[in-house]
């Protein structure tokens, strides 16, 4: 039997040798499945939505729902006179390259994963208008391609088609903030420049919350970087690492800019401070995060410290964040110190605070 027993130790050598091995290049490895197999083809991409229908929308006013998630001791406005138009980031695994909005289990992760942990900030301030899109493969963000590009275009025509609706059939001239988390911060850029910041538009933006996506000095042109807590019309940016942060996956502009184009910069606002400069900010009004159980947490304040570095937000934290082993995965593959899943989670009501802090400068210049 001493075969045998060779032959069991090693199969279990090698088996642990495949898992040291997939955790070691555990984000290589999710990439590498999450790759669309073919190229994108513009006739065959799921059916577009219908703003018309409830379903295309993870949160309206008029409905219950996740964004209505209340936080233990934080009122929810009962009549606010400002809305929130926001943009979930990614949460379809797929390998197609856009998801298809009839999907219940992307649905879902885009309500629980999204919806109540980021867009719930919003609710003491804002009616809160979330809608669905046919968002992009993940691979897109990762890795400049034409595919790629032409994916998060359609999830871009959907953010703006989404839009639209709601100006015609909801706003009724009232101001909004535009918020959005990673992939919606690309198309939300997108949707700040091509139909927010033109026109008259503009002048109703109370602030643009672009958050965790690669957002640029020179992408926003002549919109202007938030520089204090009550400014208004302008744009908060910012991706939180660790100060230990070793690379893992991250965000490239895609389409890239041009060979010839000089380095562009970052935009970071510090949460803390709410200043796009270098000075330090400590502990934070409040963090607050979800456990699976869906009860009303309780938030954390003095919870992290920050400091815009170089177009990155360097964060320290003072305890321990609270994962379950998907998320502790989704960490792992991100990479060391890679605080993207979490951006909005570590300052939530430092992000509701400014908020409604901002939405108040702007009613009261409007008299």
């Amino acid at each position: 039997m001493k075969w045998l027993r060779r032959a069991l130790v090693g199969l279990a050598a090698l088996l642990l040798l495949v898992l040291v091995i997939g955790w070691a290049y555990l984000g290589d490895i999710v990439l590498a499945v999450a790759a669309p197999r073919v190229p994108f083809d513009p006739a065959n991409t799921p059916p577009a939505p219908d703003y018309a229908e409830p379903g295309t929308w993870s949160a309206r006013p008029e409905t219950a729902d996740a964004a209505d998630a209340e936080v233990e001791g934080v009122a929810i406005a009962a009549d606010p006179e400002v809305d929130v138009f926001y943009l979930h980031p990614t949460s379809f695994l797929g390998d197609a390259w856009n998801a298809r909005l009839d999907d219940p289990t992307v649905n879902e992760a885009t309500d629980v994963g999204s919806t109540r942990i980021q867009a719930s900030a919003f609710n003491g301030c804002c009616r809160v208008f979330a809608p669905r899109y046919r968002q992009a493969n993940m691979t897109a963000f990762t890795t400049a391609s034409a595919d790629g590009a032409a994916a998060i275009g359609l999830a871009g025509d959907d953010a703006i088609a989404a839009f639209r609706h709601y100006l015609e059939h909801d706003n009724h001239g009232r101001p909004f903030i535009l918020a959005a988390h990673s992939q919606g911060a690309f198309v939300g850029l997108r949707l700040l420049r091509e139909v927010i910041a033109p026109g008259p538009l503009r002048a109703r933006l109370v602030a643009a919350y672009l958050i965790g996506g690669p957002i640029t000095h020179e992408a926003l042109g002549e919109l202007p970087v938030c520089a204090s807590a009550e400014q208004t019309g302008c744009v908060v940016g910012f991706n939180a690492r660790g100060p230990d942060y070793a690379r893992g996956i991250e965000f490239v502009e895609n389409p890239p800019p041009p060979a010839d184009a000089p380095p562009s910069r970052r935009v970071c606002v510090n949460p803390l401070t709410w200043r796009a400069d270098e000075a330090p900010g400590r502990g934070g009004l409040g963090a607050v995060f979800w456990d699976s159980s869906g009860a009303r947490p309780r938030p954390q304040p003095e919870f992290v410290s920050a400091r815009c570095e170089a177009g990155t937000l360097r964060v320290e934290l003072s305890g321990t964040v609270p994962r379950d082993l998907m998320s502790r995965l989704l960490d792992h593959a991100l990479g060391a110190g890679n605080y993207h899943a979490i951006e909005y989670g570590l300052f939530w009501l430092d992000l509701r605070t400014n908020a409604a802090t901002r939405a108040a400068a702007f009613l009261a210049k409007q008299g």
